[in-house]
C-alpha cells in the first residue's frame, strides 16, 4: 500500500457561483482533503471514499488556480501534466457567457474495442483544444445531459474484470450488478487525462438518462412490470441511483442546497453510508415523489432548469406523464421565477428531446394513443411491443407532458410570465445525432424557442437509426405519418416547429455563446485525418436570438 493516500478520480469542479465553488474527489482511503482554504474529511460508501468540499470567499469574476492535498500531501495536479493548472473561474467577469453541452459518452477511447469503429471522443478533443486556447475562450459551464456511463453496455476490459469477480453466465451477465461495479464505470469514463483536466477546470452540471441504469429505463408500466421481479434488479437499481447520487447529483447542488439536503447531512454521521443510500434509492425508485433529481443552476442572465425525465415518470397507461404533477409544477415555477428575475436566456435541460423530427413525433404519439385506447387487448399489446422495440419513449410518447411543457414555453415566449427572454432553449441528447429546431407556432411569440440536441460525445448511431432520423424530417415522411395519425384519430398538437440545422452524425459537442440578449449555437464534430489522428471541426455556427 502506498505511504500516502492518492486520488482515484477527480478533482471535479462542480457548482460555481460568484463567491463559492464545490470540488468533488474520490480517494483510495479515508483522509482529509484540502483545496485552497477548504478542508473536508472523506465519507465512505461501500468501502469507497469520497469528499465534496465547499470553497468559499472567492471574488466575482476571478480566476483562482488550485491544488488538491490529501492529508497535507499534494495529490493534484500531477507533476508530469501537460495541461494548464486547474482553476476556479467565477461568474461576473467581462465578455460572453459560454456553455458547452452534450450527452452519451461510452467510456474512454482507450477502453473500447477499436473494431467498433467509434469516432474520436468529443470531450477528449475539446479538452485538447481548450488547453491550447486563452482562458477567455473557455466555457463557463459544461452541461452533461445523460448517459455519462453505460451500465448495460460494458467495455471488453470491464467485462473481463466482471468475469473475474462473478459468474457472468448468470443475469445480469456482463452488465453491472451493484454499486461496487458502478464505481468501475466512473473510473473508466472519467479517468483519462484529458477528461480529468477538463472536469477539474470547467464547472459541470449533470443529469442521468437510461443507460446509467438500464436501456429503456421506465419506458412504460409494462416494461417496469417485466423487470422489477428479476432477482438482480434491486441491487442494480439501488446501486445505480446510489452511484448517481454520489458521483453526479451531489455536485449539482449549491452550498445552500447541500446544507438543506437531509440525505447529505445524515451521511456525515455514518461510518459507511451505503445502507442509508440504498434505502434512499429504494424509496426513490418505488415512489417518483420521494426524491427530486431536478435542480436549477443560476448564472446571472442565464438560468438552467435541469429536468429529470426518467426517474419521476408516472407510468399508469391512462395517465402517462414524464414528470409527476408535483415535480412538473416545480419545473413551471422554476422557469417562471427565472423570467420574473429578468433572465435573458432560459435553458431547460432534459436528456430526452422535446421536439423530434415530425415523422418520429407522429409515430410516438400514434403508438401511445393505441396503447392507451386498446390497453389490455391485442392491439394495445402490439403497440407496447413496438414502443419497447423502437424506443418510442421521448416527450412525444408522453402526450400530456409534451403539451404541458409546450404551454409553459409558449407562455414564457409570449411574455405572459414577465418580459419574454430573448431565447428559451431546450437542451437534450439521447438520440445519437445533433440538430436544431425552432418553435414557430402558435403565434405571438416575442422570444424565440429552440430545441438543441447534441449526442453522442463518444458513441455512434447504427446505420438504420441514421437513415430513420434523416427521413424523419422529410415532407413525404411527415405526410405519411400524418395520414396514419389522422386515421387513428390521434389528437393533434397546436405546436409547430421547423428544423434549423442537421441532422449531424458522429461524435459531437455543442457550444452556446451568450452576449446580452444575443445567442449563438456552435456545433463541433470529430473525425480523423489521413494519418488517423483526431480532428475537431466546427460544423455549425448559427444565431438563436
Amino acid at each position: 500500500m502506498p505511504d500516502n493516500p492518492r486520488l482515484v478520480l477527480g478533482p471535479l469542479l462542480r457548482h460555481v457561483d460568484p463567491v463559492s465553488a464545490t470540488v468533488w474527489v474520490e480517494t483510495d482511503r479515508a483522509c482529509t482533503v484540502r483545496v485552497l482554504d477548504a478542508t473536508a474529511r472523506t465519507f465512505c460508501v461501500g468501502g469507497h471514499h469520497f469528499a465534496l468540499l465547499v470553497v468559499e470567499g472567492l471574488a466575482p469574476g476571478s480566476t483562482t488556480p488550485y491544488e488538491v492535498h490529501l492529508d497535507d500531501v499534494p495529490a493534484w495536479p500531477s507533476r508530469h501534466s501537460a495541461f494548464p493548472p486547474s482553476r476556479i473561474r467565477t461568474p461576473g467577469g467581462p465578455g460572453p457567457f459560454r456553455i458547452a453541452f452534450g450527452s452519451c459518452r461510452y467510456a474512454t477511447p482507450a477502453s473500447v474495442d477499436v473494431r467498433d469503429g467509434i469516432p474520436p471522443d468529443a470531450l477528449d478533443c475539446y479538452a485538447t483544444r481548450l488547453a491550447g486556447q486563452d482562458e477567455a475562450e473557455w466555457p463557463d459551464a459544461l452541461v452533461l445531459l445523460g448517459d455519462q456511463v453505460y451500465a448495460d453496455e460494458t467495455t471488453p476490459p470491464t467485462q473481463a474484470w466482471l468475469a473475474g469477480r462473478r459468474d457472468v453466465s448468470v443475469a445480469p451477465g456482463t452488465q453491472v450488478a451493484d454499486f461496487d461495479e458502478y464505481t468501475r464505470l466512473y473510473r473508466e469514463s472519467w479517468g483519462d487525462p484529458e477528461v480529468r483536466w477538463l472536469l477539474s477546470t470547467i464547472p459541470s452540471a449533470m443529469i442521468f438518462d437510461d443507460h446509467e441504469m438500464i436501456d429503456d429505463w421506465n419506458t412504460s408500466a409494462a416494461w417496469r412490470d417485466s423487470v422489477v421481479d428479476e432477482p438482480w434488479w434491486r441491487a442494480r437499481i439501488t446501486g445505480g441511483l446510489t452511484s448517481y447520487f454520489v458521483y453526479q447529483h451531489l455536485g449539482n447542488l449549491s452550498p445552500a442546497e447541500l446544507a438543506a439536503n437531509d440525505t447529505w447531512q445524515q451521511m456525515q454521521g455514518h461510518d459507511d453510508a451505503e445502507p442509508m443510500l440504498t434505502a434512499m434509492a429504494e424509496r426513490a425508485d418505488g415512489d417518483p415523489t420521494a426524491f427530486r433529481w431536478s435542480y436549477v443552476r443560476h448564472w446571472d442572465h442565464v438560468r438552467l432548469v435541469m429536468v429529470d425525465s426518467r426517474a419521476g415518470r408516472v407510468l399508469a397507461e391512462r395517465d402517462r406523464q414524464i414528470l409527476d404533477d408535483a415535480e412538473f409544477t416545480w419545473v413551471e415555477e422554476a422557469v417562471r421565477e427565472a423570467v420574473s428575475d429578468g433572465v435573458e436566456h432560459v435553458l431547460v435541460g432534459t436528456s430526452l428531446p422535446w421536439l423530434l423530427p415530425h415523422a418520429i413525433h407522429d409515430i410516438e404519439r400514434w403508438d401511445e394513443t393505441l396503447a392507451v385506447r386498446h390497453h389490455g387487448r391485442l392491439l394495445g399489446r402490439l403497440a407496447e411491443k413496438l414502443r419497447q422495440a423502437a424506443d418510442l419513449e421521448h416527450w412525444a410518447a408522453f402526450g400530456q407532458s409534451f403539451e404541458r411543457l409546450g404551454r409553459l414555453l409558449v407562455s414564457v415566449a409570449r411574455g405572459e410570465a414577465g418580459p419574454a427572454p430573448a431565447t428559451t432553449l431546450v437542451l437534450s441528447g439521447d438520440v445519437h445525432h445533433a440538430y436544431a429546431a425552432e418553435l414557430v407556432a402558435p403565434g405571438g411569440l416575442t422570444g424565440r424557442v429552440h430545441q438543441l440536441t447534441v449526442s453522442p460525445l463518444h458513441n455512434q448511431a447504427p446505420h438504420a437509426i441514421e437513415i430513420g432520423f434523416r427521413i424523419g424530417w422529410s415532407r413525404w415522411a411527415r405526410a405519411l405519418t400524418g395520414s396514419i395519425t389522422k386515421a387513428a384519430r390521434v389528437p393533434r398538437t397546436g405546436l409547430e416547429w421547423r428544423k434549423q440545422a442537421g441532422p449531424f452524425f458522429g461524435n459531437e459537442l455543442g457550444e452556446l455563446v451568450f452576449q446580452g440578449r444575443d445567442a449563438r449555437f456552435r456545433l463541433w464534430a470529430t473525425s480523423r485525418d489521413d494519418d488517423g489522428a483526431p480532428v475537431f471541426t466546427r460544423v455549425l455556427d448559427t444565431e438563436l436570438a
